[in-house]
């Protein structure tokens, strides 16, 4: 599998693709680009299952008409349409934050997701994965752990290790267990009614989670977050990882892997959700977390496994499957201890949808 060929084989990763050519029409501001993006939001509003369909208007105006559909044909199209231009860095990091922001795994995929996965726009899309996988700015999305350079912020747990980990990791299976006991008595078995519960597939966050850093922009944790309740404020912790054995999912197989290795069944829990995010009725499976910290120090996500594998059917074997759900993308848990430097922090926020250091 090529690097084109990773950036277009999960929702995320389509995701990203269309957000970076839809920047990049608005960037050039021609009537033509123009045009081509409103083609796109059009195309995308007809996968929406919202209901909910936007006007604009003038108050005396008379009511605005609905705007005229458009096909995966006419989204194609617009897409072949628009200038990419060199993939700034800036522009890159944006497109995978708009990308990691719409994950959702408690409802189905949105219009703009629906979209990405049809024939005619990911054969467009191709266009588009082969400039961003060459350019400069996302190598190191298909990097592994920079261990020489790990930050936590402060939903992250700030650096700080739990006193015992392994009780943490037990406590965690335990109640994972037991939630799933209590889905099987108390939840409905049709997968298709209307209930939720524990959505999310990652080790415990009582662990130390830290992301490298993107230079001047800060932490990557800082700017990808999953389920975001859209902090504006943040502490930046340097952490000390030492050499470790750490586990790289970086792709479906490497999840697959890890859920075949270590298999906790959370058929009952996860029913409802993942059945809405991929269309799935079936047994599910997840890894167990507390089996894993045996034979490893750490988990890592890369940027290009998250982008190939989130909010997607991973199929674990002939009767099983799984979804990797609420990891961020260059996120690692760490099962051992870890050294944080809070001497070394920085203060960041949130202005203008960007992440700025606080200085003085």
């Amino acid at each position: 599998m090529t690097a084109a060929d990773a950036l277009l084989a999960g929702p995320r990763g389509r995701r990203m693709l269309l957000e970076y050519a839809m920047a990049c029409a608005q960037l050039t501001g021609t009537d033509d680009s123009l045009e081509a993006s409103s083609t796109l939001w059009r195309a995308a509003g007809a996968y929406d299952d919202s209901g909910t369909v936007i006007l604009f208007g003038r108050r005396g105006d008379a009511a605005p008409a609905a705007p005229d559909a458009a096909s995966p044909a006419d989204a194609a199209a617009a897409l072949d349409s628009i200038a990419l231009g060199a993939p700034a860095p800036a522009m890159l990091r944006d497109a995978l934050a708009a990308s990691v922001d719409a994950a959702m795994y408690w409802q189905a995929p949105d219009g703009s997701d629906r979209l990405c996965a049809t024939a005619e726009v990911r054969a467009s899309l191709r266009r588009v994965a082969e400039a961003v996988a060459g350019s400069s700015g996302a190598q190191w999305w298909f990097l592994g752990v920079a261990e020489d350079d790990q930050w936590a912020v402060p939903w992250e747990g700030a650096g700080l290790a739990p006193p015992d980990a392994a009780a943490e990791l037990r406590a965690w299976r335990e109640s994972t267990l037991a939630d799933e006991e209590s889905a099987a008595i108390e939840r409905p078995a049709d997968a298709a009614a209307a209930w939720s519960g524990r959505w999310w597939s990652t080790p415990p966050s009582s662990l130390v989670r830290t992301t490298r850093s993107l230079g001047a922009d800060g932490p990557a944790g800082l700017w990808f977050v999953e389920d975001s309740f859209g902090e504006t404020a943040a502490e930046a912790t340097p952490v000390e990882v030492f050499p470790a054995r750490v586990i790289e999912i970086d792709g479906p197989d490497a999840w697959a892997q890890l859920c075949r290795r270590h298999p906790l069944d959370v058929t009952a829990s996860r029913r409802h959700d993942w059945f809405r995010v991929t269309d799935r009725d079936g047994r599910w499976v997840m890894p167990d977390w507390e089996a894993v910290a045996a034979e490893t120090d750490a988990v890592h996500l890369t940027v290009a496994g998250h982008l190939s594998t989130a909010t997607r059917l991973i199929e674990v074997d002939g009767e099983r499957s799984s979804v990797l759900a609420g990891w961020n993308p260059d996120e690692t848990f760490w099962f051992r201890a870890t050294s944080a430097r809070p001497a070394a922090a920085q203060s960041w926020r949130r202005e203008d949808d960007a992440w700025k250091r606080v200085t003085g």
